[in-house]
Order: structure tokens, then C-alpha cells, then sequence
């Protein structure tokens, strides 16, 4: 039986690329695409991949809460990310978010392929350069040293962060979480206390360098 892949990306010529690859190999078959992290939520709810293979920033909802919702409601789809940033925080956040794999966008086909059949394996597989990343991030909360990445948030705050750093007004933001704006306002308040920041052109500068925000957003 062949290995169901979702991917989830939001560019369309890399979504192409990855279908045309994945779909040459045997064994293997792209059975859906998601161009955001709310939309592979959905469809991987819908069609039960085995595997998705996820960017980690896209607009809506990025890959880091979208991996951890998918794996909360599938926990027998595994989730690997596929992504440009090399950023400790993310690599960090996103295997604890349930990631069973973290590879570069420089990765070569043979590493994808490998990582694939990897994870449904249950293995754990990172790209050659992210293996010193979580190797020093594991040596640091180990030794105590205090982490340079900032002040951890939590997923609804993270979630809001990027929601905002898009340019979404606090109504807006309300209705696509389905909360109330209190409450978005209190989370945006939350944000800026714990970042030290006191505008919205901060937070989405933040929000950018951190890489929970595509570039062009």
C-alpha cells in the first residue's frame, strides 16, 4: 500500500515540484494539497494522510500550531516539516509540537524520499545542518543557560501574533478564532508585555524575524 502524503505549502510552485517528486517514487502518492496551515488542519482531517509534509511559516495558521492540532487529531499521521528557517525556536517548537522531522528547503530529493520513509518508520529524521541546532538547544536547557530565542509563548498567543503581523484587525481576528475581541485585545496586550513591544509594526517585525510570517506578508 502505497504512503499518503498531504502537503501543505503556500507556494504553488513548490507544492507542483513536491507532487511531481513524491508521485515518481514508488511506494509513494500525493493525495491532497493544503496552501495554509488551517486548510491542511481541515483536509488532514478529511482525507487521514499518513504523512504531511508541512512549511512551517504560511499565512492563517502556521505549521508549528497546525502540526500540533493535526497530531492532537491524528495521531497516527505523522508530520514532517519542510522549511527555509534554520531558527532554534522554530526547529525547537515545531518537534515539540509533534514534528517527526525537520528537513531544508536545500535539502536534495534523496534526503525528502529518506525522510519520508523514515518517519513511517517511526524515526526521527533532521536535515544534517538542523542536528547542531537541536543539539545546542538540548545543551542549553540542560546546563541552565539561559536561552537568547525570547520569552516562550503559547499557542493561542503565537497564533494571535501571527494573525496580527498579517495585518488582521482585532474583529477580524475574533471571528477566524471564534472568540470574542476582549479577548483578542487581552491576548495582544499579553504579547506586548511579554515581548517588551508596544506597537503592531513591532510585533509583525517580530513576528517576521522569527519566521511565523512568510517575508512578504
Amino acid at each position: 500500500m502505497s504512503i499518503r502524503i498531504l502537503l501543505a505549502d503556500d507556494h504553488n510552485l513548490i507544492r507542483q515540484g513536491l507532487c511531481a517528486l513524491i508521485n515518481n517514487q514508488e511506494g509513494m502518492e500525493v493525495v491532497a494539497e493544503a496552501e495554509n496551515g488551517r486548510a491542511a488542519v481541515r483536509v488532514a482531517r478529511d482525507v487521514r494522510p499518513d504523512v504531511v509534509i508541512m512549511n512551517v511559516t504560511m499565512a492563517e495558521l502556521g505549521g508549528i500550531e497546525a502540526a500540533r492540532q493535526i497530531r492532537a487529531r491524528l495521531p497516527k499521521t505523522k508530520v514532517m516539516a519542510l522549511s527555509m528557517h534554520r531558527d532554534g525556536e522554530l526547529v525547537t517548537e515545531m518537534l515539540k509540537a509533534g514534528a517527526s522531522a525537520y528537513l531544508l528547503k536545500t535539502c536534495d530529493a534523496q534526503d525528502l524520499v529518506r525522510a519520508i520513509r523514515a518517519v513511517v518508520a517511526d524515526q526521527t529524521y533532521l536535515s544534517p545542518e538542523i542536528v547542531g541546532v537541536v543539539t545546542e538547544a538540548y545543551l542549553d536547557q540542560s546546563s541552565g543557560t539561559p536561552k537568547t530565542n525570547g520569552p516562550a509563548l503559547t499557542p493561542r498567543q503565537r497564533e494571535v501574533l501571527q494573525l496580527l503581523a498579517e495585518g488582521l484587525a482585532t474583529k477580524e481576528i475574533a471571528l477566524r478564532l471564534k472568540r470574542s475581541a476582549k479577548t483578542v485585545e487581552m491576548h495582544r496586550r499579553h504579547l506586548m508585555q511579554k515581548l517588551g513591544l508596544y506597537s503592531i509594526a513591532e510585533l509583525t517585525r517580530y513576528a517576521v524575524r522569527k519566521g511565523l510570517v512568510p517575508l512578504d506578508t
